[in-house]
C-alpha cells in the first residue's frame, strides 16, 4: 500500500442525479481501497445523510458492477445545510453543526462531494468550517466554472439529440413545428449542443433573449422555401427580450406563476404568430437517466482516480477538473456561487448561425 494522509474518507452525491455518478464512486473507492488502504464510508442521500448520520461502509462487493449503472447507489438530495431552519434535520439541530458531529463521529479525515453548482458551493463553505473537502463536477448542464466538461453532460446531449432525431420524422410527416424543451435553467449548453447535433432550425437558450417575431420571420421564410416543418429546441430557462429586462426576483416570481413550461408558451406564441400547427415535447428527467455514455464513464473514472490521489496527498479545498483534456484541480473558492454560461462568441453559436440556425435574436 502507498502512504496516505487520509485513512478514512466519506463520499456523497448531492443535487440532481446524472449519468456517471456510480462510475465516479467506483473509481474513488477502488483507488482509495486498493492503492492506499483507506476505509471508505458512503453517505446516504447527499448532505441530508451527513445531517442525519445515515451511512454505510463501502466494501469491494458494493462497488462491483456499478460502472454502467445510471443514478447513484448512495442516493441524493437537494439539501442546503447553510439555509438553516429548525425543521432541516430530524434532530432539530443546526444542520451545519450536525454535519460536523457526523464527520467527527465517523472519524472522517476527508469528504469527497460529487455535485453541481450548489453542492460544490456548499462544499466550499464546509471547507471554510474546517472540514477537509474535495469536489467532483457532476451536472448534465455543464455549467460549472473551472472545468471544460462535467460528467453527465455528454450522455444528456446524446439522449436529447436522439429525441430530436426521432421528432424530425414526425415533424416532416405532419408538416408541423416541433418544439423540444430540454433542461438548462441558467445556462444553455445542453440545448446548444443537442440543437446543433440534431439539426435544430431554432435554438433558444437563456444567454440569448428571444424575440418571437424574429423566430416567426425565420420559420415563415423556411415555409416559403418549401420546407414544410421546423424543429425548435428550447432550454427551460429561456427568456424573452421583455423578461431579460426584469429584475431577477420579479422574473423568478413570474415564472413560478406560469401554468405551463417555457416550451408550451413558445409553441403557443409561434402558433399565434405564424398560424402553423405546433407540438411540444418536454424531455424532462429522461435526460438524466439510463446508462452513461462511454465518454462520461471514462471522464468520471478519471476524476475519481485523481480525487483519491488528492486525498492521499492531503490536497483539500479543491474540485477535480479537466482543461484541454488534462485532469487538474481548481480551488473551490474560485467556483463557489458561479455559473459557466455559454459565451455569445462560442464557436458552436457562430457555426450554427453560419449554417442557418436561428437563435431568436437576429
Amino acid at each position: 500500500m502507498k502512504n496516505s494522509l487520509v485513512k478514512t474518507v466519506g463520499i456523497l452525491t448531492s443535487g440532481g442525479d446524472a449519468p456517471g455518478l456510480n462510475a465516479a464512486i467506483r473509481a474513488i473507492a477502488r483507488t482509495a481501497m486498493d492503492e492506499y488502504g483507506m476505509k471508505v464510508i458512503g453517505i446516504h442521500n447527499g448532505y441530508r445523510g451527513l445531517i442525519d448520520c445515515e451511512y454505510e461502509e463501502l466494501k469491494p462487493f458494493d462497488i462491483t458492477g456499478i460502472l454502467t449503472r445510471g443514478g447513484t447507489i448512495l442516493g441524493t438530495s437537494r439539501e442546503k445545510p447553510f439555509k438553516y431552519t429548525e425543521e432541516n434535520s430530524k434532530t432539530g439541530k443546526n444542520p451545519v453543526e450536525s454535519i460536523k458531529q457526523t464527520y467527527k463521529k465517523l472519524a472522517l479525515d476527508a469528504l469527497v462531494v460529487l455535485g453541481g453548482n450548489g453542492a460544490n458551493t456548499t462544499a466550499h463553505m464546509l471547507h471554510q468550517e474546517g472540514l477537509n473537502i474535495i469536489g467532483l463536477p457532476k451536472t448534465i448542464d455543464n455549467d460549472l466554472v473551472g472545468t471544460d466538461i462535467t460528467f453527465g453532460f455528454y450522455t444528456a446531449v446524446s439522449v436529447a439529440t436522439e429525441a430530436i432525431d426521432r421528432l424530425h420524422t414526425t415533424a416532416h410527416s405532419h408538416n408541423r413545428i416541433m418544439v423540444i424543451e430540454v433542461m438548462g435553467h441558467k445556462a444553455g449548453w445542453l440545448a446548444l449542443y443537442a440543437g446543433i447535433a440534431g439539426g435544430g432550425d431554432v435554438i433558444i437558450i437563456p444567454e440569448i433573449p428571444y424575440d418571437v417575431k424574429i423566430i416567426n420571420k425565420h420559420l415563415s421564410k423556411r415555409k416559403e422555401e418549401g420546407k414544410s416543418f421546423s424543429i425548435v429546441v428550447v432550454a427551460e430557462g429561456a427568456k424573452s427580450l421583455e423578461e431579460a429586462k426584469l429584475d431577477k426576483k420579479v422574473l423568478k416570481h413570474r415564472r413560478s406563476e406560469m401554468k405551463e413550461s417555457i416550451g408550451y408558451r413558445i409553441a403557443r406564441e409561434l402558433e399565434k404568430e405564424t398560424g402553423f400547427v405546433s407540438r411540444v415535447t418536454v424531455l424532462g428527467y429522461l435526460q438524466r437517466g439510463g446508462t452513461p455514455e462511454p465518454y462520461d464513464r471514462i471522464l468520471a473514472t478519471r476524476f475519481g482516480v485523481e480525487a483519491a490521489h488528492m486525498l492521499a496527498r492531503g490536497e483539500f479545498g479543491k474540485m477535480v477538473a479537466i482543461k484541454n483534456d488534462r485532469i487538474t484541480a481548481v480551488p473551490l473558492e474560485e467556483i463557489s456561487g458561479k455559473i459557466k454560461k455559454v459565451p455569445l462568441t462560442h464557436e458552436l453559436i457562430l457555426a450554427g448561425r453560419t449554417v442557418g440556425t436561428c437563435f431568436g435574436d437576429k
